[in-house]
């Protein structure tokens, strides 16, 4: 890869928490192997990369705003909970104007009835779920894809 892109992860509500909340659905790894799962991966193809949880909707609308602000490349955000219900979180998607690529680590289409809508999903770049920890390496990959597609 000639660019050096720059990507952000951005993890919602709750995911500081993985490793103790329902392992039966998210697994036993915690958010610290996740983001050096992916601190590895973007090592390996060349990549910024920034990792930030927050329980707290602005803190990641004010993340999405920054990005774009700064010309970070593309965003991989788990909005947790906040994917079904945040018009404000799914507003800031739209006004960074960045490819965002929609990340859960369930299937949240065979989850709760109030899983299966994403606010999100109608203006991310991608989406990608079900996958546990992968989910997130996949969409980092997405991510690489959308990016060396535009540059070409």
């Amino acid at each position: 890869m000639s660019t050096k892109f720059q990507v952000w992860v951005l993890h919602g509500p709750n995911l500081n928490l993985l490793g103790r909340r329902e392992p039966e659905v998210y697994g036993s790894y915690q958010l610290e192997d996740i983001d050096q799962a992916l601190e590895r991966r973007a090592a390996e193809k060349g990549l910024q990369l920034r990792c930030l949880q927050s329980n707290h909707e602005g803190v990641l609308i004010d993340a999405l705003h920054e990005a774009a602000a700064v010309g970070v490349d593309a965003v991989v955000l788990n909005a947790g909970g906040l994917t079904h219900t945040s018009v404000s979180l799914r507003d800031a998607v739209v006004a960074a104007g960045l490819p965002v690529i929609e990340v859960h680590l369930s299937n949240v289409s065979a989850r709760e009835s109030f899983r299966h809508v994403s606010l999100i999903a109608p203006v991310a770049a991608g989406q990608v779920t079900g996958f546990g920890m992968d989910s997130y390496l996949l969409a980092l990959d997405g991510a690489i894809a959308i990016l060396r597609a535009r540059s070409d």
